[in-house]
């Protein structure tokens, strides 16, 4: 789940990092009105769940109580990714002498929270670390232990910054460390922090998310930023993909969830953790055009997968259906191709014609391969790489 910018400011400040002073308004009147109250010159922002502000004219400046007004018209008007800004904030602008990048997220393969610190901010970190990666360093450290901070100054001197400055600049990521860690967020990141001429620093920009999987357990600090965790999604669900959340519903056993709806001719029931998200590229690497994303997991009822598989084979323009998993140690073979078989079928789908390729080695793999071969589909075993078992499904054998 994401926080708009103003929600974001609020927990920073809380956490004791600097913002500037800000309100946040929804017409250009009384947008104009906080111009005048708060000092001008101001920055105006729409407060938006969606990227690429700057480039979309979402964020302008003004001088006066009137340009004030005429931003907050032109911004309020825009559109970014098919929605109206959910009103914008009017901040103070500040006289800027340096800029950084302080970003705090995790590390998959190290298994870690991840701390990313550089003295270029202001544009994309991906953009820096291509171009000057001396500028950018990284580093891991435990969500379990006190967070040390000898090891966040450390890394703040990694980029050749000394004194003062050091020490401030180490304070303000760990304290983004701790938030971090505090509230399941899967993403802290302020871009930029400014250092203004007296040496002061500023979170002018922020992006927070939070682990979809904690809002129940952080629901008291939602409720008091005036959050409601069901409504907070960058779009709204398409009818398809509504229906697949019914369908994760309907049984507790399993996960069919992380349905996101594509325009492609290939239905996709993927799982394994990143092994989805490899299995959904490689159809994509290989020139395949998948119809959706479905990830699968724990060991989910013959009956909920028959129900996705009759879902995915029903949404028009669908050919057929790929079953990808890596190598499973809850999911039970037999029991997921008996859903994909039934669901096939009661899609009145034959399921030699229906699936293009079934790839789920593990548990019960015999049981549930001899049940592939009496319909007709040749199982694909663990000596098949998941990229091949992918090219197979875009290009056959």
């Amino acid at each position: 789940m994401r926080f708009y910018e103003h929600e974001s400011k609020t927990l920073l400040a809380r956490q004791g990092i600097t913002v500037p002073v800000g309100h946040l308004a929804h017409s250009a009147a009384e947008a104009a009105g906080a111009a005048v109250a708060i000092g001008l010159p101001v920055a105006l922002k729409a407060q938006a769940l969606s990227g690429g502000r700057m480039k979309a004219g979402a964020v302008r400046f003004a001088e006066t109580e009137d340009e004030a007004r005429a931003a907050a018209e032109a911004i309020l008007g825009l559109e970014m990714a098919g929605r109206k800004p959910k009103g914008l904030l009017v901040e103070t602008r500040v006289d800027v002498a340096r800029e950084y990048y302080l970003g705090v997220t995790y590390d998959a393969l190290a298994k870690r929270p991840l701390a990313i610190f550089s003295d270029c901010g202001g544009v994309d970190i991906e953009e820096v670390a291509a171009r000057e990666p001396e500028h950018v360093v990284r580093w891991t450290f435990s969500a379990l232990l006190p967070l040390s901070s000898s090891a966040f100054r450390e890394a703040v001197a990694a980029v050749g910054i000394a004194g003062a400055e050091l020490a401030s600049l180490a304070d303000v990521l760990q304290r983004l460390a701790q938030l971090l860690l505090a509230h399941d967020l899967t993403l802290a990141e302020i871009n930029p922090l400014a250092a203004l001429a007296d040496g002061s620093l500023v979170a002018l920009d922020c992006h927070l998310e939070m682990e979809d999987e904690a809002v129940a357990r952080q629901r008291p600090l939602l409720e008091g930023l005036g959050i409601d965790p069901g409504g907070r999604q960058a779009r709204q669900p398409s009818p398809f993909e509504r229906r697949a959340a019914e369908i994760d519903q309907m049984d507790h056993r399993g996960v069919a969830g992380r349905v996101v709806e594509f325009a492609g001719n290939l239905g996709l029931i993927i799982g394994g953790g990143g092994a989805s998200l490899a299995a959904f590229d490689a159809v994509r690497r290989h020139g395949g055009r998948p119809a959706n994303y479905c990830e699968i997991g724990g060991n989910p009822s013959v009956r909920k997968v028959a129900e996705l598989t009759r879902h995915i084979l029903g949404k028009p323009g669908v050919e057929r259906l790929v079953v990808i998993m890596n190598v499973v140690n809850n999911p039970r073979v037999d029991l997921v191709a008996r859903g994909v078989i039934k669901g096939c079928l009661e899609a009145d789908r034959q399921p030699a014609d229906a699936v293009a390729v079934f790839r789920i080695p593990g548990a019960w793999e015999e049981e549930g391969f001899r049940l592939l071969r009496r319909y007709g589909i040749e199982p694909l075993g663990r000596e098949v790489s998941i990229d091949e078992a992918a090219r197979r499904a875009v290009h056959g054998r």
